[in-house]
């Protein structure tokens, strides 16, 4: 019986050397840049909020649900995350996730990790982030509505770019790969939509003031903080019910026919989600996912502490 939920992430081989370094040069300056702008401006109370954010989002991306087709969708969160933490936290905090994922888990390949990280952690806070904050003074419904539709025009964007990556590595042809990666994340996108709008409605219904910016000023967040590991570690729980359909880049893959260039990892420590010494069992997934959401989240508050003693 299938339990570890399905690989998410491009693998190697998908793109070529000359992309994967492209995509690389991008993201190492943007995350460069975010490191900067969170040095000037982290505040004392967010680093523990981002490390819950980078635990929560890691648990609800082991959860795979199921879409039309026989395909399945799971969370990016970078629109959730920039949302709530602003956009360079939520690029940081996404990008120690990728990295976990692929250093850890072996999900998604090596060469490939920039164009991951770009694709699923800085552009999607980006746009998460840019579409909210033009009616950050509108009412909660508007907020909510606005929050859905980036949420939703995250992953297309992440879609997108996947596909003139592919394109511009001669894995697929353009006029094939395009309309197959956003018929399939334009479904996968609700899901990311109603997962985004449901928890900055918990949030804003009790601690508005952790939204964004404020988060940096919030009084009395360790409540917060408690209540959001017990939530990732309820998350966790779930993880072995994820659906064991492949998610939308496997399933566009396989039929477009280049599936068969992923390369397997060249090495092993937790693939696929799944304790080698547990074997394929639930109890095996949901070990995997403990440490997935205490290493990220150690990695968060480590780096968070790290640059706040620097400012």
């Amino acid at each position: 019986m299938h339990y570890a939920p399905e690989p998410l992430h491009i693998p190697d081989g998908f793109l070529s050397f000359t992309v994967s370094i492209l995509c690389w040069l991008i993201t190492a300056i943007t995350i460069s840049m975010a490191v900067s702008r969170s040095n000037k401006s982290l505040g004392e109370r967010q680093v523990p909020l981002m490390g819950v954010m980078a635990a929560f989002i890691f648990a609800a991306q082991m959860i795979n649900f199921p879409v039309a087709g026989g395909t399945s969708g799971h969370l990016l969160g970078g629109a959730l995350a920039a949302i709530t933490l602003g956009p360079w936290a939520a690029m940081l905090v996404m990008t120690a996730v990728i990295a976990v994922q692929a250093l850890l888990f072996q999900d998604g390949g090596l060469l490939v990790m920039g164009a991951n990280i770009l694709n699923m952690g800085l552009i999607t806070a980006a746009i998460g982030y840019g579409l909210y904050r033009s009616v950050a003074s509108g009412n909660r419904t508007l907020k909510l509505t606005v929050a859905g539709i980036a949420a939703w025009l995250s992953v297309m964007a992440g879609a997108l770019f996947t596909s003139l990556q592919l394109w511009l590595s001669g894995t697929s042809q353009l006029q094939i790969v395009i309309p197959a990666m956003l018929t399939v994340h334009a479904l996968i996108g609700l899901g990311e939509a109603l997962i985004t709008v449901a928890a900055l409605t918990f949030i804003l219904q009790t601690r508005p003031d952790l939204i964004g910016e404020n988060s940096e000023s919030a009084k009395g967040s360790r409540g917060w903080v408690l209540a959001g590991s017990l939530i990732s570690l309820a998350v966790v729980l779930l993880s072995p019910l994820a659906s064991a359909n492949p998610d939308g880049l496997e399933r566009v893959a396989g039929d477009l026919g280049f599936l068969g260039k992923g390369a397997s990892a060249s090495y092993q420590l937790i693939p696929d989600y799944t304790l080698p010494v547990l074997g394929n069992t639930s109890l095996s997934t949901i070990a995997a996912g403990m440490i997935g959401i205490i290493v990220v989240g150690a990695i968060i508050v480590l780096l968070g502490q790290g640059m706040k003693a620097k400012s």
